[in-house]
């Protein structure tokens, strides 16, 4: 996103990453501004081209019930293994950063045989020295799809998806602030049909509509990746660190470390205070940080067509 952002527009985007499509009378309230001033900044933001509000939509509506994350260390440059990487289809999200890990991925697979397939497609890119792989058992924050366990179905084991359903979702997903008209328009549906609708998916977790702030070159802000070993329970630590508002990421299950996480905030000054706020947490053994770079990609599952 492009500099002079202040520290209401901060706020904002905080509000819009926990509700994308709240009101402009409810934002103008947070922030204490007359809602015609509200509603220009968030225009303003959205124009910038740094900030999308998009609908993140559950990998289980796509049949993808085995997400991770790999670090990797390069032989030579970083950009041409991050790049191979980013070309395969099981790779939702690829950086370039700074620290002992020259590239971090996701990864997202239906199973774990087809995990264990990915991984083996990335160790065997040209220059890819060594990876070390996190998988995930649940998402607690991650603003490109809703929080909670990854066990199959998820929310649909609640709620049973038909075409209009589908439609919605293939909208939300493209722009989460979408007017109940619009979806009605795409999906076929009334606009109190269409509002109802998008009302249970919401509540069900099947999409959450929030704000994405893209990495770029010209981004003002700082942006931090983690690794995070525990002694004991790691759920109480992941509930204290979901809580911190400078935290954009974080996931937890088994491997190479307990937790992954990243930090985004304005200046370095917040990222150290925030990572330090990590690391003074009872239970907390050790962290391991590295600064994110660029991204070269960042579809996640926006990239994947919506199941039939």
């Amino acid at each position: 996103m492009h500099g002079n952002l202040d520290a209401i527009d901060e706020r904002l985007v905080r509000a819009l990453h926990e509700d994308g499509r709240a009101s402009y009378e409810t934002l103008a309230r947070l922030v204490g501004l007359a809602r015609s001033t509200t509603k220009a900044r968030v225009q303003r933001l959205l124009g910038e081209g740094g900030l999308r509000l998009v609908g993140a939509i559950h990998p289980a509506v796509f049949g993808l019930h085995q997400l991770g994350h790999v670090t990797i260390e390069t032989d030579g440059p970083a950009g041409p293994v991050a790049r191979q990487v980013a070309e395969l289809d099981e790779v939702s999200f690829v950086t370039t950063t700074a620290g002992r890990f020259a590239v971090t991925a996701e990864l997202r697979t239906a199973d774990l045989e087809s995990f264990a397939r990915g991984l083996a497609r990335v160790q065997a890119v040209p220059g890819v020295r060594a990876l070390q792989t996190m998988t995930y058992l649940r998402i607690w924050k991650d603003p490109y799809f809703p929080p909670g366990p990854l066990e199959s179905p998820g929310p649909l084991a609640h709620i049973e998806l038909d075409a209009h359903d589908h439609a919605l979702l293939a909208h939300l997903r493209a722009d989460g602030r979408a007017s109940f008209a619009e979806l009605a328009s795409v999906s076929g549906l009334s606009a109190g049909a269409a509002r109802a609708r998008v009302l249970r998916l919401l509540e069900s977790g099947v999409v959450h509509v929030g704000a994405l702030v893209r990495m770029t070159p010209l981004s003002r802000g700082h942006t931090m990746g983690f690794a995070l070993d525990v002694n004991g329970d790691t759920e109480p630590v992941a509930r204290k660190i979901a809580a911190l508002d400078e935290i954009d990421c974080l996931a937890t299950g088994i491997g190479w470390c307990s937790g992954i996480g990243t930090i985004r905030a304005g200046s370095l000054d917040d990222v150290l205070v925030t990572l330090e706020r990590v690391r003074g947490l009872p239970g907390v053994r050790t962290v391991e940080a590295w600064t994110h770079l660029r991204a070269i990609k960042e579809e996640n599952d926006r990239a994947l067509p919506l199941a039939e």
